[in-house]
């Protein structure tokens, strides 16, 4: 049984895996990045299917502005070179739609302030109170996060009042305490699909991180999500590290309560002094590891951890002229009604298993957002509707590709009510319908290994955050975490959390990690492809073509 030697071993190439992996390699250690699919990318990744492209965990990411924390990461670890954006509509990058009522959510705190106060003048100075206190705590866990103690640093915080006030409150209290109306709270509330989590259960700090994070607007990758994990491990790769797609790592290795290595499928065995891993804590724990080697104290946690919830995830091509229906390149949430905290509770069961239609649906258009990625003209469009897993469990022991005939008769059941529910907002939309695919709880699991088929880790409620939840650190030394299980989820959350792993490893601060000077960042107008350059233009317009019938 053959042993390689290595600094470094990361479990999975998921934006936390690869954002700790590249700075380690670039820093001289050896590493090996294990990523049992055959792409890089976790939620990260895009696939193809008949010519369309679909990017399944990626629909938006904020803080790229000049000087914005995401964007510091991508030039100073120098994928920058690699990676372009799109941005999203900056009059509505995300669309609310609560029955018939709509608010479109603008780039800038300023902008957003005003559209809602315009919208509802009585509340002026509820909206103001809400923003500045969003704005108060999300700044303050940004200075925490800088310095090396942030439990004895809290009392010195400037925002440390506010923080303690809010840190035990829930996101639907936070957002009761400053306003009234009933329409104002499910606009305010109405991207908590970001998270998945009921308002009365999230954490405020988690509705304010999410609120906070597209303050400066919303970018899509140019090309996909696959843009980023594909410019980050070939940026691993130059650095001289080790990436091993189709290996799926079986066991880590444990010795006197530390990690020395892992056991992957095949039965080999690979050394290293340090491993991470960008699993969820129910596979790290429970698979990888094993409770018996558990203490009883994190036995206990793991027995009571919560999971998010999962998705029916419907991917789509249309022939139909989106732009003409009245989509852009914002996001669209549908709500039936203005009971977020039903439509959310609803979303952890199989509700939607036993409705004519979902009540409630995300949808994205990504070829509005990066016109290049259109095939033969069509749209590609990506429309999500939450349930829970124990609805698909029957099936989880068939195999991938292979699954009974009720398994795929409910899935063309399911598809089909998804496309009736969005054809009361897009009428016409299921005569125009030219390619889909439903994925389920049991597609995320075989693709993306996530307990349960989970879409954003470990729940983030109010018991599950912080000292609560998972950090970096586990009680086993050389065995780090990092990923949507620990502190935050989504790409700029997770990436934090691997350069957390990463500075952990060297001892360091972000700023030495972030050393490579790469270029500055390069963002587009998805509203306005006359602003792109010209090889790009070329390429939308050959990709809008439609084939020509030949006799």
């Amino acid at each position: 049984m053959t042993q390689l030697v290595y600094d470094v071993i990361v479990i999975g190439s998921g934006a936390g895996g690869l954002a700790a992996a590249l700075p380690l390699a670039q820093k001289g250690l050896k590493v090996l990045v294990c990523e049992q699919h055959n792409r890089v990318g976790g939620w990260t990744h895009s696939f193809s299917k008949q010519g369309y492209r679909f990017s399944p965990g990626v629909h938006y990411i904020g803080s790229l502005q000049p000087g914005e924390s995401l964007r510091k990461v991508y030039e100073g670890l120098g994928v920058s070179s690699d990676l372009a954006f799109c941005e999203i509509n900056p009059q509505g990058y995300d669309h609310i739609y609560i029955g018939q009522e709509r608010f479109d959510y603008p780039k800038g705190r300023q902008a957003l302030a005003e559209r809602l106060k315009a919208r509802f003048p009585a509340e002026a100075h509820g909206i103001e109170g809400y923003l500045e206190t969003v704005n108060t705590l999300v700044e303050g866990l940004h200075e925490l996060g800088h310095v090396r103690n942030p439990l004895d640093a809290l009392q010195a915080a400037p925002s440390a009042a506010s923080i303690l006030r809010w840190v035990r409150k829930s996101g639907q209290q936070l957002v009761d305490h400053f306003v009234s109306d009933p329409l104002l709270k499910g606009f305010l509330l109405g991207q908590a699909g970001d998270h998945g989590v009921p308002p009365s259960q999230v954490s405020a700090l988690m509705q304010s991180s999410i609120t906070h994070h597209y303050f400066n607007g919303a970018y899509y990758p140019l090309g996909g999500a696959t843009a980023i994990p594909t410019a980050f491990a070939d940026a691993f790769q130059h650095a001289g590290g080790e990436l091993r797609l189709r290996t799926r790592v079986e066991k880590i290795l444990i010795q006197d309560q530390r990690a020395v290595g892992v056991r992957l499928a095949d039965g080999s065995e690979l050394r290293a002094r340090y491993i991470i891993s960008n699993a969820d804590t129910g596979i790290t724990f429970d698979q990888l590891i094993g409770r018996e080697l558990l203490s009883p104290k994190l036995r206990r946690k793991q027995q009571n951890i919560q999971y998010s919830t999962s998705s029916l995830s419907l991917f789509f091509a249309t022939d139909l002229d989106l732009r003409a229906a009245g989509l852009d390149s914002g996001n669209n949430w549908y709500y039936e009604h203005a009971d977020l905290e039903s439509l959310y509770q609803d979303g952890l069961t199989d509700r939607v298993l036993h409705s004519d239609t979902p009540e409630m649906m995300f949808l994205t258009c990504t070829t509005l957002k990066d016109p290049s990625k259109m095939h033969s003209g069509h749209h590609t469009c990506e429309a999500f509707a939450f349930v829970g897993y124990e609805a698909f469990a029957k099936w989880a022991d068939s195999k991938h590709g292979e699954r009974p005939g009720d398994y795929n008769a409910l899935k063309e059941d399911l598809a089909w009510r998804m496309i009736k529910g969005l054809e009361k907002r897009i009428p016409g939309l299921s005569q125009h319908i030219v390619f889909w695919d439903l994925g389920t709880p049991l597609t995320n699991l075989h693709y993306i290994n996530s307990t349960h088929g989970n879409l954003y880790g470990i729940a983030k409620k109010i018991r599950q955050l912080g000292p609560l939840g998972f950090g970096t650190q586990t009680e086993f030394e050389g065995l780090l975490l990092c990923g949507a299980s620990t502190e935050s989820h989504g790409v700029a959350g997770v990436t934090a959390t691997g350069l957390a792993a990463a500075r952990k490893i060297l001892n360091c601060s972000n700023a030495d990690l972030l050393t490579m000077n790469g270029p500055e960042l390069r963002i587009y107008p998805s509203e306005d492809t006359s602003q792109w350059p010209p090889d790009l233009q070329e390429r939308i317009a050959h990709s809008a073509e439609k084939p020509q019938n030949k006799p």
